[in-house]
């Protein structure tokens, strides 16, 4: 599927493929310290978002309720997170990030940063350029995911 211009038009099924692929290497990249995928991604949300209720953390990782708050036990009792109290309803309980969790996500970060940056530098710089210049769509990909168009969700 060529454009006039000799650009290639958007696989969807092709980007779908290569981010699959791309999101199993990335999630296998050696860090520092191992934790479970649904632990890790419960941290990981958690620091992007913030204190959140439990109830919008199983939206978010897919896990049931009981499955979650289990998860969010173990993650309390070693140190990661913590829970207090909603401010805007004394009913609701927050989960917040410890300051050990705060690290353990900076970490991994930190380690997996180092990680990509040794597989970029064997590439040219004409493909380090290409995805310099994809980084503002796939923004914009997780932006229009946050707000529910489209809902991603649901399938």
């Amino acid at each position: 599927m060529e454009t006039g211009a000799g650009e290639q038009r958007l696989n969807v099924d092709e980007l779908t493929t290569v981010i699959e692929d791309f999101n199993t290497l990335f999630i296998r990249l050696p860090t520092v310290q191992q934790f479970g995928f649904s632990s890790l991604s419960v941290l990981h949300t958690l620091s992007r978002q913030g204190p959140t209720r439990l109830t919008a953390l199983t939206a978010t990782e897919q896990l049931t309720q009981p499955a979650l708050t289990s998860l969010v036990s173990r993650l309390e009792r070693d140190g990661l997170v913590e829970r207090r109290p909603d401010p805007r309803d004394g009913r609701a309980v927050l989960v917040a990030l410890t300051t050990a969790g705060a690290e353990v996500v900076r970490a991994r970060h930190a380690n997996r940063v180092a990680r990509l940056g040794q597989l970029v530098a064997d590439m040219d710089d004409e493909q380090r350029d290409a995805i310099a210049r994809s980084i503002p769509a796939l923004r914009r990909v997780i932006e229009l995911a946050g707000t529910g168009t489209p809902n991603i969700a649901d399938d």
